[in-house]
């Protein structure tokens, strides 16, 4: 978008001609510097104005007026006021300068690019609601970006800067790759209600109809980009932050990379990105977290990895319910606070034990594939660590996984301990019969155990009415007397050798006798009540 050719000739001429020319406003004067740009623009030629001895950004405000560009003469360059040459490429590349004032190019459509690199801008970069070619503001020192529904064609290069005030990126569009390593991010400075009122002269606080203004607060966010799509990766290795990143509803179509980031100062949520979608996400390897990382409701098509992660929130360090992901490494070298993976779906989860120092919410939770050191104690102990108690869905989960993969034994193991836990909710009577239904049979998941009762009673049984033989009842016949088989047909329910109405036990034995018999029901009413219990469709799941 190019302005008249004619007043792009005057400002020329006024660099020429010195003051005694016509200049239209607002350029009367153009410095050396600014006229090293403007001559510059048209064919895109670098503008150097380091001198090699103090070129540190953050001091731009010492380097002296031979360094100064006004933002407005940069935004009448990229608006169309600056001349273009055939066969050529024009834009800003500008090295080492003092931009001076906010460059304000909101609602704009540029085609020119935009390069900085090393430069000091204490005020505010605008491009709310542009289009624009990609950016490069590399190692500069920028008092705040705004580039809310921006569409960015190209790269968005923040590498190295610093932002003192924030970023906002909400429902941006980047179709290249959005960088942002080693960068330092402070959240704006002052009160503000959602983090982006202020970026909208006359709307810090909305209509209310003559109603008490609503009391503002301060949220810490230093990168406010929900509903930011950026087709390219996301590159934030190394940043630091004073506040969260806030990426609600955001899609990282080819991955978001926070590999030794360090986010602090952030008054609740390290990182709140619910919703948001990617191809993978990259918080491992040195990523530092002083507040919950929350990804509420996210989908990721890859590897979500918390490998080697420094994590520690006072409350819930992570919030990872209702998410879908292809493979979660909770493997963190440091982590404090509790873990919320409800009514997720995990394709493989690797983790270690020492991966959940708190509470764990699992109720929901869904996977194909454990993997890690961990073994079955330690998989019992992570299932029982609900601060909201006993849940029967997680152990059915785990122990359908077993079953899947072919390890029966610790499947029942799992259901037993399911039951015991379940136990534990019921009242005393309840608990009373699921005691006795846990020693006799192991809530049917021990059938073994029923036998061994059998055993013992059976030993008991024959050398006691060995030793004390019962008296016959009939005497017009006659019988002969088997204490083992005697014994067999107290503990049946129903007499199989006819043993129990012909003979009658004696003094102190028929005491035995009745608790034989009360024995032989309540094995044969616990294994009947635990063989429904493993027959029941739900635990062969």
């Amino acid at each position: 978008m190019n302005g008249p050719a004619w007043i792009s000739g005057l400002i020329r001429q006024v660099g020429r001609s010195g003051p005694d020319v016509a200049r239209p406003r607002p350029f009367r004067h153009l410095t050396a510097a600014e006229r090293r740009i403007w001559e510059a623009y048209p064919t895109g030629t670098p503008v150097d104005l380091r001198d090699g001895k103090n070129d540190d950004p953050a001091e731009g405000h010492t380097w002296g007026r031979g360094r100064e560009v006004r933002a407005e003469v940069l935004a009448a360059l990229l608006l169309g006021m600056g001349e273009e040459e055939p066969g050529q490429v024009p834009g800003i590349r500008l090295a080492g300068a003092h931009v001076v004032g906010d460059l304000n190019l909101s609602d704009a459509a540029i085609t020119s690019r935009l390069h900085l690199l090393g430069c000091s801008i204490p005020g505010i970069i605008s491009i709310n609601d542009a289009r624009t070619r990609g950016l490069r503001l590399r190692r500069c020192h920028i008092g705040r970006l705004r580039a809310g529904r921006a569409t960015i064609d190209g790269l968005l290069d923040l590498d190295g800067s610093t932002i003192e005030n924030g970023i906002r990126l909400d429902n941006a569009h980047i179709t290249g790759q959005f960088r942002l390593s080693d960068a330092v991010v402070g959240a704006p400075s002052g009160p503000s209600r959602g983090g982006g009122n202020d970026d909208l002269p006359g709307w810090s606080q909305p209509y209310n109809q003559g109603r008490a203004p609503e009391p503002v607060t301060q949220v810490a966010v230093a990168v406010w980009a929900g509903g930011l799509t950026v087709e390219g990766g996301a590159f934030l290795r190394g940043l630091r932050t004073t506040g969260g990143l806030r990426f609600i509803g955001a899609h990282f179509n080819s991955g978001l990379y926070l590999e030794g980031a360090i986010l602090g100062g952030t008054d609740g949520h390290a990182v709140y990105a619910d919703h948001m979608q990617a191809t993978s996400a990259e918080l491992g390897s040195g990523f530092t977290a002083s507040g919950t990382v929350r990804l509420r409701g996210a989908r990721i098509s890859g590897v979500l990895s918390f490998d080697r992660a420094v994590l520690k929130a006072p409350g819930r360090v992570l919030h990872l319910s209702h998410m879908q992901v292809d493979e979660l490494l909770l493997l963190p070298s440091s982590i404090e606070g509790d873990i919320n993976l409800a009514y997720s779906h995990i394709g493989v989860l690797f983790d270690r034990p020492d991966s959940y120092p708190g509470h764990v919410h699992l109720n929901g939770t869904t996977y194909e594939s454990l993997r890690g050191p961990a073994v079955l104690t330690d998989r019992l102990s992570w299932v029982r660590r609900d601060p909201d108690g006993y849940r029967p869905q997680p152990y059915e989960q785990l122990a359908a996984y077993y079953r899947r993969i072919g390890h029966e034994s610790e499947a029942r193991r799992v259901l037993l301990a399911k039951q015991r836990a379940r136990r534990r909710t019921l009242k005393f009577p309840g608990r009373l019969w699921g005691r006795l239904l846990d020693i006799v049979v192991g809530y049917g998941y021990r059938p073994w155990l029923a036998g061994l009762w059998v055993t013992l009673l059976l030993a008991a049984g024959t050398s006691v009415f060995s030793h004390w033989r019962p008296h016959q009842i009939g005497l017009d016949e006659s019988r002969s007397f088997n204490a083992f088989t005697y014994t067999i047909d107290l503990l049946a329910p129903v007499s199989v050798f006819e043993q129990r109405g012909a003979w009658e036990p004696v003094g102190w034995t028929q005491w035995l006798a009745n608790c034989l018999i009360v024995a032989g029901w309540v094995l044969a009413t616990a294994l009947i009540a635990g063989g429904t219990r493993v027959l029941r469709p739900s635990n062969t799941s």
